[in-house]
């Protein structure tokens, strides 16, 4: 059976990619949310293409979604790679937006499968979206870091280097199936609060999603997202109401005042404790 189902050939004008992926290159939902805002900005619904999960997901692990209504299966949801056009006729070039789950096996198989559809409807470029867990807090500015196929990428689009070494996920394979095809690939990625490690973060999402219509000289208005950081910034900060805890979390910022090592765990369990609770 072909892993690939195509749904319909989109015809596009130099299109750039956009991907993520849930999962361990997903802190936070917040490289999967930050192109599932986009795609509900830019009305795109259907995908032109997918890629068919039997032979790269455990079904134990990533089970299929039954959606049911009045007592009857509705939907049975796979763990698919959807992959869906964009058409801007305001700008000189058009999107593919790909989102998907990290899948189980054979992942060289996957990212060449993935690149080459690319390929296939002329995709000349490549982003990647990444999010981890890091040392910063909410209130904090989102350090945004890079890697590529070409380092000078990095650089030019106003993104630190990486310094990571060790293990990887789909996102990284990813980016050496697109140079071994020859496609530019850049990889951005997000730093999310460990504290906050839980819960969706719209915080990391604006900053990725202001860094793409920068990158790309989208004209998209991000002011929805930008209040649901507001209130989501603002919830955490009621939440995080205790003085100590306040400390804590200003140490190492500059603002406040150093927390003692010893009551670090201590102050770590009581935020998620409070964290527990917001909707």
């Amino acid at each position: 059976m072909d892993a690939v189902r195509r749904l319909t050939r989109p015809v596009l004008r130099r299109p750039r990619a956009l991907l993520a992926f849930e999962g361990w290159n997903d802190a936070c939902e917040a490289a999967s949310g930050t192109l599932s805002y986009l795609l509900g900005k830019f009305g795109a619904r259907e995908p032109f293409a997918v890629i068919e999960p039997e032979d790269f997901f455990d079904f134990q692990e990533h089970r299929p979604t039954i959606r049911v209504g009045a007592g009857s299966t509705r939907r049975l949801e796979w763990p698919e790679t959807r992959f869906f056009a964009v058409e801007l006729p305001e700008d000189d070039r058009d999107l593919v937006v790909v989102l998907g789950e990290e899948p189980s096996f054979r992942w060289k198989t996957f990212s060449r499968i993935v690149a080459s559809l690319l390929g296939d409807v002329g995709v000349e470029e490549v982003i990647l979206l990444g999010a981890y867990i890091g040392q910063i807090t909410h209130r904090s500015p989102v350090p945004l870091s890079g890697v590529a196929t070409d380092p000078s990428l990095v650089g030019r689009n106003g993104l630190e280097p990486t310094v990571y070494e060790g293990p990887t996920g789909i996102v990284g394979v990813l980016l050496e199936a697109f140079r071994e095809l020859g496609i530019p690939a850049l990889g951005i990625w997000a730093a999310t609060p460990h504290y906050l490690a839980a819960n969706p973060n719209p915080t990391a999402m604006l900053a990725m999603a202001r860094k793409l219509a920068d990158v790309l000289e989208l004209g998209v208005d991000l002011t929805d997202l930008a209040e649901l950081d507001e209130e989501f910034r603002r919830r955490v900060d009621e939440a995080l109401g205790d003085d100590e805890l306040a400390q804590y979390l200003d140490d190492g910022t500059g603002d406040g005042p150093e927390v003692a090592p010893e009551t670090t765990d201590e102050l770590v369990t009581e935020i998620e404790r409070f964290l527990r609770g917001l909707d």
